[in-house]
């Protein structure tokens, strides 16, 4: 085990661990919210990363054997710690200005989709840009554009919002049978495309849908259907003889709109789901109901979950006064025995992700 230290947090990790790997171990140790953003790198792919520099960060002192800094910053997916490593990320003035730097560049040639992107409100690209980046675009010229081309029946490509972060290539390259897509040109002309206008249809195929952080590859059965906010997900499961059969439903009353694969507090899938449980299983008398699926507070997927929330204090207040009793619903601003203003350290979010 080696020590390394994060904007001030130390901590042990094993040898070969990354910067990046040892800020989430922290964020789960300690409750905080050290771990740089990553748009490129996925735990669950090997060979990821390294190619967004989102998750820049400051070696301000390289180990105990060698305890010069390293004289730019480096990308913390990339790097290994080494015993007695010192790194600065939101501790480090410098590393956030070259971040909104490299949002910026992301931006360049991004269009503003967002009212009409079926990935609005569970975009990493909208939370990167509004916790790193800047209000305005010192980018004059005309942005790159790309004609639409068709990759089957199940996938939808918008080559204009994709910012090349190679996930999708890495989930064909490493978990389908055969990839038939990939990067094609080079520099600003560069785009994820078809071999021969191919179409990608391998059973775990969908999978590219999940680990796209922006809109560029969308579920083309749950295309315009509704706004994530306005749906409901939940946890379920089935016995499945390609995959785990665990997932994600997204409900609007009785309906199934999509299904996706359960993604974790990085929004990163826990287990890849094949594409008979994500798109041709639309119904809830095929999936056993585990229950509502756990919503960071400040995500506003969570909206008809505090709905669901204030009903539960409801019906527990009518019980309480039934019985003659005032109910104790702790504070917060559900809690109907509030008087007053809530102060801001009372719904202030608990962490920066979508799941907790």
């Amino acid at each position: 085990m080696i020590k390394v230290t994060i904007d001030d947090i130390t901590i042990q990790v094993p040898e070969g661990t990354t910067i990046l790997q040892a800020a989430r171990m922290i964020d789960e140790q300690f409750g905080a919210t050290i771990a740089p953003p990553a748009m490129c790198y996925y735990s669950k792919l090997k060979t990821t990363g390294g190619y967004c520099r989102t998750c820049i960060v400051n070696v301000e002192k390289g180990s105990e054997k060698d305890p010069r800094p390293m004289p730019k910053p480096v990308a913390s997916c990339r790097t290994n710690v080494m015993d007695g490593m010192v790194v600065r990320n939101n501790t480090s003035p410098e590393v956030l200005e070259a971040r909104a730097g490299v949002v910026e560049f992301l931006l360049i040639n991004h269009p503003l989709d967002c009212p009409i992107c079926d990935q609005a409100g569970e975009c990493d690209l909208q939370n990167l840009a509004y916790e790193n980046g800047k209000e305005g675009t010192r980018y004059e010229f005309r942005r790159r554009e790309f004609a639409p081309i068709d990759i089957g029946p199940y996938v939808k490509l918008n080559m204009n919002r994709c910012i090349l972060c190679y996930r999708c290539v890495k989930v064909c390259e490493q978990i389908t049978p055969g990839r038939v897509h990939g990067v094609i040109n080079r520099g600003d002309h560069s785009e994820i495309s078809t071999y021969i206008e191919n179409s990608i249809e391998n059973d775990f195929s969908g999978n590219v849908i999940d680990v796209c952080p922006v809109g560029a590859l969308t579920d083309r059965t749950f295309r315009f259907k509704s706004r994530v906010w306005y749906t409901n997900p939940v946890d379920a499961n089935r016995e499945c003889e390609k995959c785990c059969g665990k997932v994600r439903l997204w409900m609007k009353g009785e309906d199934v709109l999509r299904v996706t694969g359960r993604l974790n507090r990085w929004g990163e899938t826990e287990e890849f789901i094949c594409n008979t449980c994500r798109f041709e299983k639309k119904k809830t008398a095929d999936w056993n109901i585990e229950g509502p699926t756990r919503i960071s507070h400040h995500s506003v997927i969570s909206q008809n979950h505090y709905e669901l929330r204030k009903l539960q204090l409801g019906l527990r207040k009518q019980i309480h006064e039934l019985d003659g009793t005032k109910p104790d619903l702790g504070e917060g601003a559900l809690n109907p025995n509030n008087e007053g203003q809530v102060s801001s350290k009372q719904i202030k979010s608990e962490g920066s992700s979508h799941y907790d």
